[in-house]
């Protein structure tokens, strides 16, 4: 395929629909058709809450079993925590939506309660919904590496250099997690991968006595959710990849860190026009009087804060360099977490001020978590091993992408991982049917427009990609452009797609295609 350029993406919704090159995907069907299970059916039940997050009425709560290890499918097996939400319209119900959230790490269960009831309007009742934990998040089989609690803060999970830009720290730490993960990780641990949550889904699908799943796959799970349809392409109805990075064999989770800072650098003009807007001025949120001020300002402070952290709320947790590079990270997730930040940048330069660290900067993760984000990444597939040159990438890295201060392109605990089998990570090609639509921002700081645009190619006449002018991480349900939304609830409803790939424009407020 030939390479996808900006300007071929620039194409609207609204002339595709003008020139009836709207294509519907899949034959009109009622309902879908049952099969007969390959394993038992689930047991439902009431959900156990949520602490934060009120569930929709009617979602119900199971477990699925899965083996542990499925070249030998009769041995020990582990419990994946399922959830689901029936639809309220019954006489339009035409299959399965499975929910995929993102991470590694992320909770289904908690997704389906955070968005169910919107997604359940948004397709008009045409599905029942459905998500599962992960094996090794929230109510799934868990299993840790007795990583020490130092190393278990989320800027030292990640590999933030050290403020001269050194990494012999960051060496040390992902030696000494690789080495806990082979000596107490266990078999549990080394079954995290994206490929068993693909065998996963495939086994709640036959649990679910479904013959196809449609699937709305969120951030690392639109790796998963392609996956899925590459391995088991005769099982999947709908596949709506949102926000979706490289899916390069050679370069998966190092390739997805490795395009973080350019993400950055491109989504933070955002961010800085925000906080230059006079409007912000009541608010005590105007960090500038002009955008390009908020950058400059935003490195001189971090490069103090390294040199002098300062005592936030959380006692024994000062606010460093690398916790304000950390939260900039996160925050440029979405327009809505731009004044929190701003808050934190304020109270870092207030003399007197004692910064409130974001919930996840202000403590050490429980083992288990930190355990799965890691060893998911490294099973999936092989890094560079230690001895590759990342002191050199980071120093070149850093002086290129100064917000992300080299993070991107460190060493990892997987440099040093011990395998048991070679990975092997899943290529995605365009051989398979035409039923995929891609949902991705122009400027996504976590999966940036960079490497969906692999995606799009690897998938070939297999898809579609919406580009969506604006910037954050999650687009469908999520990030507030009423275009966007209209085009994939179409599709998962009446599977309509546009022909070519096209382009809707940043109007949030309007709900017609422009």
């Amino acid at each position: 395929m030939t390479t996808w350029t900006r300007k071929a993406l620039l194409l609207t919704v609204s002339a595709a629909a003008a020139a009836g090159t709207l294509t519907a995907v899949g034959a009109p069907v009622a309902h879908s058709r049952p099969a007969s299970p390959a394993v038992p059916p689930i047991g439902w039940g009431p959900c156990d809450p949520i602490p934060g997050t009120p569930a929709p009425d009617g979602q119900q709560c199971g477990t699925l079993r899965v083996p542990l290890d499925y070249r030998a499918p009769g041995g020990r097996t582990l419990d994946v925590a399922v959830t689901r939400l029936r639809t309220d319209r019954p006489e339009a119900r035409r299959g399965t939506l499975l929910v995929l959230a993102g991470g590694p790490g992320g909770s289904g269960v908690q997704r389906l309660a955070q968005k169910g009831e919107a997604l359940r309007t948004a397709t008009e009742g045409a599905y029942d919904l459905v998500s599962l934990d992960p094996r090794g998040v929230g109510g799934s089989t868990r299993a840790g590496c007795r990583i020490p609690g130092a190393d278990r803060h989320l800027v030292t999970l990640r590999s933030w250099p050290a403020a001269d830009g050194s990494i012999t720290e960051n060496t040390e730490r992902a030696r000494r997690t690789a080495n806990a993960c082979a000596r107490d990780g266990g078999p549990v641990v080394r079954s995290f991968s994206s490929r068993n949550q693909v065998r996963d889904i495939d086994r709640l699908r036959a649990a679910l006595g479904e013959r196809k799943l449609s699937v709305w796959a969120h951030s690392y799970g639109s790796y998963v959710g392609a996956g899925y349809a590459q391995e088991y392409p005769d099982r999947v109805d709908r596949l709506v990849l949102d926000s979706t990075g490289d899916p390069d064999p050679e370069r998966v989770a190092y390739g997805w860190m490795a395009n973080v800072g350019p993400g950055v650098a491109l989504r933070f003009p955002d961010f800085a026009a925000w906080a230059a807007d006079p409007a912000r001025e009541a608010e005590g949120l105007r960090l500038a009087r002009r955008a390009e001020d908020v950058e400059p300002l935003f490195l001189a402070l971090a490069e103090q804060l390294d040199r002098d952290p300062k005592e936030s709320e959380t006692p024994g947790v000062p606010l460093t360099g690398n916790h304000l590079r950390q939260a900039l990270h996160g925050s440029l997730n979405s327009d809505t977490a731009f004044p929190q930040l701003a808050r934190l940048i304020r109270a870092a330069q207030d003399p007197e001020g004692r910064p409130v660290l974001p919930p996840e900067l202000a403590g050490a993760m429980p083992d288990e978590d930190a355990t799965l984000t890691m060893a998911v990444i490294c099973n999936d597939a092989r890094w560079p091993g230690p001895d590759s040159g990342y002191a050199g990438r980071v120093a070149a890295d850093r002086a290129r992408y100064p917000l992300t201060a080299g993070l991107p392109a460190n060493i990892s605990p997987c440099a040093f991982w011990k395998y048991d089998e070679e990975p092997r990570p899943t290529r995605i090609t365009d051989r398979g049917p035409s039923n995929v639509l891609m949902i991705q921002s122009l400027r996504d700081p976590a999966t940036p427009l960079a490497g969906a645009l692999k995606m799009r190619s690897a998938l070939g006449e297999r898809a579609r990609m919406v580009t969506v002018e604006r910037g954050g991480h999650g687009m469908y349900l999520g990030n507030g452009n009423a275009c966007g939304d209209q085009v994939v609830s179409d599709f998962l409803v009446t599977g309509k797609r546009p022909a070519r790939d096209a382009h809707c424009p940043n109007r949030a407020a309007s709900s017609g295609v422009s």
